[in-house]
């Protein structure tokens, strides 16, 4: 009988069956096809496939090839159902070709694009031909025993298992291999031979042989004899079928040359359109031709340029309003993968053939009902409403009970999620659907939704980056009579058993270990490794019925039906689009052409703002709605932006994350939003870009942290009450452990910021969430964590993560125990089984596959463990299944981690629990922390010490340094100070930076650091450098003063006061600016008075005018403009006012201001009062608010004078106005005018001014009490006293009353400075030598050192004056200046210096005035043969008691102010001086730059001591036990020494070159040779006293011959002395960021090189996982580290291009001089030049200027970088150069958008571009907004703005409008190099 099926397209093919094959079905083609297009050159004639039978068998005929057909002996093995009824020419085309081959006897090899379409015709063949298959599916993971023999241990012995492809030799089946291209290369080689001669050597010792040979051998031996040989015949009917990928074109292995030329190869390409066309018109009968049309020629399209399928048009069936834009989607989801260009170039072609219909077609919106569909077992009747009909379809369904939709109480239905589930559905008819989403979007809870509707169990699968095939598919394992088995993964459980197959993360795992899923995706089959096949529910009933065999036969035979409504659903993040970069697969584009088939893709859209707040209000219905909206809308603000700094920000705010702060804040709603979105994103340790663009946002939406109340830190107790543990405001009930030895205790000193941890720990524990811990090394998390549970009472159990922790380790620890391996539970899963709380150590050492199961455990609370059992947390799921352990409810894991890089890499861990940033504690905390430790330690050690490691912290987290310095560094420094407190702190802090001691720059930062905070490291104690003290002369009485008391009236002069409120203006509140102060200690490396210095921070054209101090509260006062600084002694800020908006500019001529501040007292502090002489203006100004009033004394003080003056006429010769501020700590000042007759007395407090008149014109006035005042008149220099009541009141009838004084002496004395208290008693005695008690005044002028006037004020007997005479009298000294201070005070002084610049230190007993150096004896202070040092003054301390003078040098200063002329009014040396609270007193020299000094004696004395306990002692004495090596022989001259050709170590002597330890020659270690030199060899060193014994003609020798090397270098480069110079200071200046960011770049490059594990290794580690295969005697179970090859067909890393935009426009040369913009312009280029010096591999770089003449000025190309110091020079020699000659005009804008066009078209893997610009915009008339949109242009390419320049706030406002991060304003232009620093660290380097 024959029937005959004749086919659609053309009725001259046709298959003819027989009745053996009648059974062949009509399967649907859509399973067949990949895609489409054919080759136009095929148009062969049209063949027939036809089946005869005769008497001899059956023949298959294709055209007029036939092959006869054999009886199976496994006919199970046949492939069923693969041949469809409707044939299409091209497949019957490549069957014909193949049964060509197959005739010769060769093995083929169907290359083509991925796709099932190559599978199913080689078993279209198969089944055609009746053959038996063996099927592999090749992955990185498959080994050659997977291929030829597998031994399994049986009863005790170890057996030998054929697989595949010796089973198909020798029982004459088919081998069909899928995936050639991702097998390892040293695996296919084995069956090299086999394919060739039909030959191979098994491991068993049994050798396979070629037909032919063996029936040659056959007819001269006996069967038994090859037998005994073991010789097996390889059948003729073996034949191999190889299924390939071409390799350039996909990724992969290239095929090795051998094995390809055993193959003969045919390419399967798409069907042709025609063929295609007609199997979809078969396939989808109900649709519009012309629907199909389009959607095959779109198709078509899109695989000529870049590889898709498009197979499955059988929604429309259902679903004829379903838009083709949406199915095309779903196949090619390319909104996803491809970039904006090729997203545009696919809606182009949809457009061309009308596919871009979604608008017109309305789109499902939701699942309505779902029932079971009554006939047929699983599945279910779906109804979806699709715009305004409801449609229903049947879909399949699990094995549980369906639920409604939306009844589900934690899935809060969205109207986007809910028509997603609608579109899933639609999908779900036809075939796997994988879900891509973000992070934390929500994929999981729509899967377990979507699951849940349609009654499925789902069987999640977490996959890891290394899992292996073995790993999705089957494990083995051993039964307990030692017998090896497989145990079959949740994969293939869940394939069997028909559930949802949930595959989370297959963006992570490598595609080469999917493919093994291709088959069972496209076809529903799976062969596994013990040998047993699953296949598709109709393939096995056909089978079923064909063979007549019965479930348990089949089952017997290892074949397995899947379950029909089995489904795969999976989860990925989003391909990165544009990456076709990366290194490894963590960057790769994961969604290529092989898995695109794979799935229906659907996106899952991040959540509308509206949505998710429904969500986040459902969901935790009390959380504040205030705090929800302000999170939301920074969330979608952070999301919106293309700025990957932002993005990466966003995704750590991911609808997860937001629940869980938002569940934290319904619980505990005071608290602050900005705490909480800080914690999310880890803020504290994201780099300081990336924070930046956080603070932006938040601030940006409004989000403040509340300032913390200044008393509110004190409450952070912790107690316990009733078994009731509190912390801070939270309490919790105390745990009941049953192990109680498993409660860690530990030694812990509260301190308030590890309570206020403690407390924020204890608020997620008690929501139920796992907890992390964030924190630098040494910061104390492990000590919280133990103190916590601790306090808690709670069992731990630890366990430590490092970075060969694998998965296995982390859950079980398999051993052997007779044979049996027997697994122990780790602390792991004892702590789950126990509800013990797991410690995780180091998570951030793990490896990532190790993170992601904890992450699964973590957010699901399910786990496989590695013997089979699961971990569940649902109990309710437990019963009833084996080999379950209930998750205790108790259980909960403290995960403790350093600092993350940045982006957080590769741990999405974090995400998954709590985050807790743990810091080191604040100062005072620490402080106090620290007084424990060490009682005994003082004080002022502990202070430096936190002070010191404060600054290096925060230096670690700008990445100047590279290590973070914690608190358990300063803790052992403490304990060690308090063990040991002889020894000196600066060689105790060496125990921690000695590591640092051989890297020269880091070394240099600290010792900076260290010496800024006063710890004398490298200091010797005898470096004590006081200044030299001469003897006093002799104290002599000089003369009496008198005051008249006679009653006679004239001598007793009455003097009227009035007295009137004062008028107040304003206040006007200016702005408060800080600027950090960089308080220097001076003590560092050598002693002196000085203590301590900074820098003001004023530009250079100011002028200082004044200091004063109050308790430890420095004022200084600027006059250009006028200014007002305020800093504290110790403070870390200076505050300044600018008050040139407040003065009127002139009165008349020239105007030259000159300020005195007074400070006022109690209550009125941080308050202080400004004069201004010439003006008289009074100012009352609030150092802290910034509030300004004006004082008004008198009412007509305020008019200008009269007399008309011409700007030529002298201002001098009106007297100034002068305030006396003695006792402004009592809120009252006096004010006079010179050669006035006037005193007015202001009272702040009262707000009165009380006017006194006097008979006499004042020349100036001393307050010598409160209520005495002395008083000179003007032109006789006579005195009077003035005594006035002590409170003066208007109606007050005692009035003040003047006493003039008699003097005799033989000169009237003038005095500058007038004590306004007495000495104390002691040191009265003291300085005149006779006990003595006494009221008594100190008074200084020009002719005395010091003058003491015994009983002055008070006692009205004649008062003796006692005096310390000059030699010679100041003023008498001649101003005539040496030449240097000439040039800068240009010309002589013009008239007396406004200040003194003399006070008295009446405690210390000391005098101390500042003098020009002219006015010093010099000559007795130095000897003879040394020049003084250029100084700015001396100050001269006269001390009394002591009988001393000593001149102390006060160093220049750095800048001076060119108004020469104005300075010299105001000092006549260039320093101001005053006492200090604390005793000593204070200088600012006129740059601006503060020293305190300590001059008392006692002090000094006290203050020496200490310095030298901190440097320590023992440098001093030779300890007892030393063996030093001394070689006894004397040094002559250095040399180079000969140079040995075989490089033997030389030690000592003194000939060869690179010794070590000798003489004379240069070497390591040795003394006396003229410098190091390296030959690698062991260094002794010659000890140090030796060293310094090096005579001094020997050692200048040696800096010679130092020199003279360094002239070679530079001669052989071509490079003069002063070229090197030159660029030595460029070169320097970026020294330090030069040498961190080229650490940084080495540390990258090792991160790139860290080994890999090599798996499958024959020697090395054993591989836990492999232990089974270890049993039965495998080879290849080791692993070991090496370098891991790059993927095949990963792309080459590209080198990062970078672009730096310099400006080298006039500008920069023209304010070169005000700010050093160009300089700082060319420090940064030379730092990039430095920087990557060397790594051209990794960075390309170029460096562009623009300026007026064009914005493409060439510096560097970057095919040509400079490679030394000259070429680098010349480069900067061209910037300076251009700058000075060019066209003015500003080509900013032009420039970046030039230059980021440029990048963009280059190849490489991240661009960026960064403008260096001194952007005066607004002159140019450019908006910003032009230029952030600029800067964002191309998402590809990364731009960076940093502007140079001083011009007000215009930078910053500049910097406001631009995208945060992407912009900085480098107002000191030194910090451009650190910006430049940040910006690489940040963004180049969190890739790389």
């Amino acid at each position: 009988m024959r029937n005959i099926i004749s086919t659609p397209q053309q009725s001259s093919t046709h298959i003819l069956c027989s009745g053996t094959a009648a059974a062949v079905a009509a399967r649907r083609v859509r399973h067949i096809l990949g895609s489409v297009l054919g080759r136009d050159g095929w148009t062969w004639r049209t063949h027939e496939v036809k089946l005869l039978n005769t008497s001899s068998g059956d023949t298959v005929k294709i055209g007029e090839i036939s092959y006869k057909l054999k009886t199976p002996r496994n006919p199970e093995l046949v492939p069923v159902k693969y041949i469809s009824d409707s044939l299409p020419q091209t497949v019957a085309q490549h069957l014909r070709w193949i049964m060509q081959k197959d005739l010769l006897g060769q093995d083929v090899f169907l290359i083509g694009p991925p796709g099932p379409l190559r599978r199913s015709i080689a078993m279209q063949y198969l089944e055609l031909t009746k053959r038996e298959v063996e099927y592999v599916a090749l992955s990185r993971d498959t080994t050659e025993t997977d291929l030829k023999q597998r031994r399994e241990i049986r009863s005790g012995t170890a057996f030998y298992i054929d697989q595949c492809a010796v089973r198909a030799a020798t029982q004459g089946r088919v081998l069909v291999l899928e995936g050639l291209e991702k097998a390892e290369r040293n695996v296919l080689p084995v069956l090299n031979n086999l394919l060739e001669n039909r030959e191979m050597q098994l491991e068993d010792g049994r050798f396979l042989m070629s037909a032919e040979r063996y029936d040659k051998l056959l007819q001269e031996h006996t069967k038994e004899e090859l037998d005994s040989w073991k010789i097996v015949r390889v059948s003729e009917d073996f034949r191999v079928i190889a299924l390939g990928l071409p390799v350039p074109k996909y990724k992969g292995n290239m095929l090795d040359p051998p094995l390809r030329s055993r193959f003969q190869a045919r390419d399967i390409y798409y069907l042709p359109f025609k063929d295609q066309l007609e199997l979809l018109y078969t396939a989808g009968p109900n649709i519009a031709a012309e629907r199909v049309s389009q959607l095959l020629s779109l198709a078509t399209t899109l695989c000529s340029q870049e590889s898709s399928t498009l197979g499955l048009p059988d929604f429309p069936n259902a679903f004829p309003m379903l838009s083709s834009q949406q199915l095309v989607q779903r196949l090619y989801p390319y909104k996803s993968i491809l970039g904006k260009d090729g997203c545009n170039a696919v809606e182009g072609v949809l457009s061309r053939f009308e596919l871009l219909d979604s608008r017109r077609q309305p789109s499902p919106s939701a699942v309505l009902s779902v029932s079971a569909t009554r006939n047929a077992e699983g599945t279910a009747d779906v109804t979806i409403r699709v715009g305004d009909k409801d449609v229903t379809v049947q879909v399949p369904a699990g094995t549980k009970e369906l639920r409604r939709p939306n009844s589900s109480p934690s899935f809060i239905s969205t109207p986007s999620h809910s028509q997603l589930l609608a579109e899933m559905m639609q999908s779900h008819m036809v075939k796997d659907v994988c879900l891509i989403g973000a992070k934390g979007c929500g994929k999981s809870v729509i899967a377990r939704e979507f699951a849940e509707m349609l009654g499925y169990s789902i069987e999640p699968v977490m996959l890891y980056q290394d899992m292996t095939a073995r790993d999705l598919l089957q494990q083995r394992y051993t039964l307990p009579n030692g017998d090896t088995a497989w145990r079959p993964s949740p994969l293939v459980t869940a394939a069997i058993e028909g559930k949802l197959l949930l595959l989370d993360g297959i963006h992570r795992v490598n595609l080469g270990t999917l493919a093994v899923l291709s088959r069972l995706l496209h076809d529903r089959e799976l062969d596994l490794y013990d040998g047993s096949k699953l296949l598709r529910w109709d393939r096995y009933q056909q089978l079923k019925e064909r063979l007549q065999f019965s479930d348990q036969q089949l089952h017997e035979r290892s074949i397995f039906p899947i379950h029909p409504s089995f489904r795969v659903l999976a989860l990925a993040e989003p391909p990165i689009v544009g990456a076709s970069t990366g290194g490894g697969s963590r960057d790769q584009q994961w969604l290529g052409p092989e898995l695109l088939t794979m799935f229906l893709y659907h996106r899952v859209a991040p959540l509308a703002k509206a949505e998710e707040m429904d969500l986040i209000q459902g969901l935790t219905p009390n959380v504040p709605k205030e705090a929800a909206e302000q999170l939301l809308h920074l969330t979608h603000n952070l999301r919106k932006t293309n700025d990957p700094t932002a993005q990466s920000l966003a995704s750590s705010l991911s609808t997860r994350q937001l629940l869980r702060i938002c569940r934290r804040l319904s619980r505990y709603p005071n608290e602050s939003i900005a705490h909480a979105v800080n914690k999310a994103c880890l803020s504290r340790f994201l780099p300081s870009l990336a924070r930046a663009s956080l603070e932006k946002s938040l601030a940006n939406c409004h989000i403040q942290d509340p300032p913390e109340p200044a008393g509110h830190t004190h409450d952070y107790t912790c107690s316990v009450t009733d078994g009731v543990l509190t912390i801070g405001s939270v309490s919790a009930p105390i745990y009941h452990p049953n192990e109680k030895m498993k409660v860690p205790d530990v030694l812990f000193y509260d301190n308030p910021q590890h309570m206020m941890v403690m407390e924020d720990m204890m608020k997620d524990f008690l929501l139920g969430e796992h907890l992390l811990l964030v924190g630098n090394q040494g910061v104390g998390k492990n000590k919280i964590v133990d103190r916590f549970l601790h306090l808690l009472n709670r069992p731990r159990e630890y366990l430590q993560l490092h970075r060969d922790t694998t998965v296995q380790t982390l859950t079980l620890q398999p051993s052997v125990r007779e044979g049996i391996i027997t697994y122990e539970d780790s602390p792991l899963v004892k702590a789950v089984k126990r509800g013990h709380v797991l410690v995780i150590d180091e998570a951030d050492k793990a490896p990532t596959n190790v993170t992601c199961i904890l992450k699964t455990l973590v957010e699901s609370g399910e786990m496989i463990l590695a013997d089979g059992r699961r971990v569940i947390s649902d109990p309710r799921e437990a019963q009833g299944r084996p080999n379950t352990i209930v998750m205790h409810p108790d259980f909960r894991m403290l995960v403790l981690a350093n600092r993350p890089g940045f982006p957080f890499l590769g741990n999405d861990f974090f995400g998954a629990l709590g985050c807790h940033a743990v810091d080191n504690p604040k100062p005072q905390a620490e402080l106090a922390m620290l007084k424990r430790y060490g009682p005994d330690v003082p004080d002022a050690t502990l202070q430096k010490l936190v002070a010191a490691f404060g600054e290096l912290r925060s230096m670690a987290d700008q990445g100047t340094i590279t290590y973070p310095y914690s608190t358990r560094e300063v803790v052992n420094i403490v304990k060690h100070l308090q063990k040991f407190p002889g020894e000196g702190l600066a060689n105790v802090v060496r125990n921690v930076f000695d590591f640092d001691s051989y890297n020269k720059d880091a070394r240099e930062v600290l010792i900076e650091a260290l010496h800024k905070h006063g710890i004398p490291i490298g200091a010797k104690p005898s470096s004590v450098t006081l200044a030299k003290e001469l003897p006093l002369p002799e104290v002599m009485m000089t003369g009496y003063w008198t005051i008249n008391q006679g009653g006679n009236a004239r001598r007793k002069l009455l003097c009227p006061t009035e007295t009137h409120p004062i008028d107040v203006k304003g206040p006007v509140f200016l702005r408060v600016q800080g600027y950090p102060c960089n308080r220097q200690e001076s003590r560092a490396l050598s002693f002196s008075e000085e203590r301590a210095h900074w820098q003001i921070p004023m530009n250079e054209v100011n002028i200082i005018c004044d200091v004063t101090t109050k308790d430890d509260v420095l004022h200084v006062a600027t006059c250009n403009p006028v200014s007002l600084f305020s800093m504290k002694e110790r403070g870390d800020t200076i505050h300044c006012v600018e008050l040139y908006d407040v003065f009127p500019r002139t009165i008349s001529g020239v105007w030259q201001p000159f300020v005195t501040v007074a400070p006022l007292g109690s209550p009125l502090e941080g308050q202080v009062v400004l004069h201004e002489e010439q003006s008289n203006t009074v100012l009352h100004l609030d150092t802290v608010t910034g509030a300004v009033r004006r004082l008004v004394l008198s009412p007509d003080c305020d008019q200008p004078s009269t007399r008309a003056s011409n700007w030529w006429s002298s201002k001098d010769e009106q007297g100034a106005h002068k305030m006396c501020r003695d006792f402004a700590h009592k809120n009252w000042l006096l004010f006079y005018k010179e050669d006035g007759n006037q005193l007015e007395v202001l009272d702040v407090l009262e707000g009165r001014v009380h006017s006194i008149s006097l008979p006499i014109n004042l020349k100036s006035v001393f307050l010598v009490a409160e209520d005495r005042w002395l008083l000179l008149e003007s032109n006789t220099n006579k005195k009077f006293l003035l005594t006035k009541p002590m409170h003066m009141a208007a109606e007050d009838s005692e009035v003040c009353q003047l006493h003039s004084i008699s003097e005799d002496s033989a000169k009237v004395s003038v005095p500058q400075m007038l004590s306004c208290e007495q000495l104390p008693n002691e040191n009265l005695s003291a300085a005149l030598g006779q006990k003595i008690v006494s009221p008594n005044r100190l008074l200084a002028d020009t002719g005395s050192f010091a003058r003491i006037v015994v009983g002055f004020p008070d006692l009205m007997s004649p008062n003796e004056v006692y005096s310390f005479n000059r030699p010679v009298d100041l003023s008498e000294m001649k101003s005539a200046e040496s030449g240097a201070h000439m040039f800068l005070r240009g010309g002589l002084r013009s008239s007396t210096p406004k200040r003194d610049n003399c006070v008295s230190l009446l405690s210390a007993n000391q005098v101390v005035r500042a003098l020009p150096p002219n006015k010093v004896p010099l000559k007795e202070v130095y000897p003879k043969d040394v020049t003084p040092p250029m100084t700015a003054a001396y100050l001269e301390v006269t001390d009394l008691g002591a009988k001393k003078v000593k001149y102390i040098p006060v160093p220049r200063s750095m800048s001076v102010s060119p108004y020469t002329n104005w300075l010299s009014k105001v000092s006549e040396s260039d320093v101001v001086i005053a006492a200090l609270g604390s005793g000593g007193v204070v200088t600012v020299d006129m740059g601006g730059y503060v020293r305190l000094w300590e001059t008392g004696l006692d002090s000094l004395q006290r203050s020496l001591m200490e310095w030298r306990n901190m440097i320590g002692t023992e440098d001093g004495r030779p300890i007892q036990i030393t063996v030093e090596r001394d070689s006894g022989l004397d040094v002559t001259a250095p040399k180079h020494g000969k140079i040995d050709a075989n490089n033997a170590p030389h030690v000592g002597g003194n000939q060869w070159a690179g010794g070590t330890g000798g003489r004379d020659t240069a070497g390591l270690g040795g003394k006396g040779g003229p410098y190091r030199l390296d030959a690698g060899h062991k260094v002794y060193q010659v000890s140090q006293a030796e060293k310094d014994a090096v005579p001094e003609e020997v050692r200048r020798a040696a800096r010679d011959m130092a020199e003279k090397a360094f002239k070679e270098r530079l001669k052989e480069i071509d490079m003069s002395d002063y070229d090197a110079a030159t660029y030595e200071g460029f070169s320097n200046a970026v020294r330090t960021q030069v040498q961190s960011l080229r650490i940084i770049l080495d540390s990258l490059q090792a991160k790139g090189k860290e080994r890999q594990w090599l798996k499958n290794q024959a020697l090395g580690e054993l591989d836990d996982a492999k232990i089974i295969d270890g049993l039965t005697g495998e080879k290849t179970i080791y692993k070991r580290r090496g370098e891991l090859d790059p993927e095949p067909g990963s792309p080459q890393q590209k080198p990062k291009r970078l672009r730096v935009l310099a400006d080298v426009s006039g500008s920069m040369y023209r304010f070169n001089g005000v700010d050093g913009r160009l300089e700082r312009s060319m420090e940064a280029v030379c730092m990039v030049m430095e920087a990557l010096e060397n790594y051209e591999h990794k960075f390309k770089y170029d460096i562009v200027g623009h300026s007026g003449d064009g914005y493409d000025i060439e510096l560097v190309r970057a095919d040509k970088v400079p490679k030394n110091d000259k070429e680098r020079l010349k480069v900067l020699k061209t910037m300076h150069a251009h700058s000075q000659f060019c066209m003015s005009g500003d080509f900013t804008l032009e420039g970046t958008e030039a230059s980021i066009k440029a990048l963009a078209r280059e190849e490489a893997d991240e661009h960026f571009v960064v403008v260096l610009s001194d952007a005066n915009l607004e002159r140019y008339g450019i908006r910003p907004e032009r230029f952030a949109q600029i800067l964002t242009s191309d998402p590809q390419v990364n731009a960076f703005a940093i502007f140079i320049g001083s011009l007000g706030d215009q930078a910053e406002r500049l910097q406001k409008t631009l995208p945060a991060g992407r912009s900085f304003v480098a107002m000191d232009t030194k910090q451009i190099p650190q910006i430049l620093q940040q910006i690489f660290t940040s963004t180049m380097l969190s890739s790389a």
